[in-house]
């Protein structure tokens, strides 16, 4: 709840002498809230980046009585075929398509919070990264939820699926296939999509729709390139060859096949190099 995170917050003086904030306890305390508005606030409220912290393994205690990540019973979440496809000329389609898009920018509030807390033993840039990722999310969050509101709807009026968080599951015991399946695949594909899911919003007059979605391909560049950045740093560490690793994990962890067509601009921005873009396009 917001008083965990509130309780580590406060208990950080003592005796008068200033102790550094955990941020990796703050980080997995914000996971672990249900409520999305409490949770994003909760992020929000983290440290300023390049405060005084310390990165320090968290307490998991609370994990074995409480489940990953923190979630309300709503959304309903089902498979994706099980999705309905509404018309996005419509209220209720377009609705459900900010919708769609407030759950995985959530989703991605929870993996950048759980790669803060669940690694050890990494560089201290590695773990403000992400908390820096958590809170641009975060924002994005409320920016989607406040439109949809706007429409008269809330978040949880739709059905969802699990999808970004099952990867995250697969990958929890291994921070290199958590970068590369995560970031570097499954969110990458944002820069794909948000282009013509932008200009389908403008086409039925969402303008407000279209801005965000700009807001968020720009933020979402950056996010990407912190997964390229990890990513190549730890294939170095590991002594690995970076595109021929990602296509052993693409396999062993039977990550979803990306199909064009790509916005290669944008990945480009976000440090995918020549190599990896041809690897792409060849399927």
């Amino acid at each position: 709840s917001t008083r965990t995170l509130w309780f580590h917050r406060c208990t950080a003086v003592d005796d008068g002498a200033r102790n550094p904030l955990n941020l990796r306890q703050l980080a997995l305390d914000a996971l672990l809230i249900s409520d999305p508005r409490e949770k994003c606030a909760a992020v929000q409220a983290i440290v300023p980046i390049g405060g005084d912290l310390q990165f320090t393994p968290p307490d998991r205690h609370r994990l074995l009585t409480e489940k990953l990540p923190g979630r309300t019973a709503r959304p309903l979440l089902v498979p994706p075929a099980q999705l309905a496809q509404r018309p996005v000329g419509t209220l209720e389609g377009r609705a459900a398509l900010i919708h769609s898009l407030a759950h995985i920018e959530l989703n991605a509030v929870n993996l950048a919070l759980d790669i803060t807390w669940r690694f050890d033993g990494l560089p201290h840039d590695f773990y403000r990264d992400w908390i820096g990722v958590a809170r641009e999310e975060a924002g994005h969050f409320d920016l989607l939820r406040e439109h949809l509101q706007t429409m008269g709807f809330s978040y949880g009026d739709f059905p969802a699926h699990n999808g970004l968080w099952e990867m995250a599951e697969r990958t929890s015991a291994d921070l290199l296939a958590r970068l590369a399946l995560v970031p570097r695949t499954l969110e990458a594909r944002g820069l794909d999509a948000a282009p013509p899911i932008r200009d389908k919003l403008r086409c039925v007059g969402d303008e407000r729709g279209a801005a965000i979605l700009e807001i968020i391909l720009g933020d979402e560049i950056g996010h990407v390139a912190i997964g390229n950045r990890w990513y190549r740093w730890l294939c170095g560490q590991r002594r690995l060859e970076p595109v021929a690793c990602y296509a052993e994990l693409v396999q062993r962890y039977r990550a979803p096949r990306l199909r064009g067509p790509f916005n290669l601009a944008a990945r480009r921005a976000a440090g995918f190099d020549e190599r990896e873009l041809a690897a792409l396009q060849a399927g």
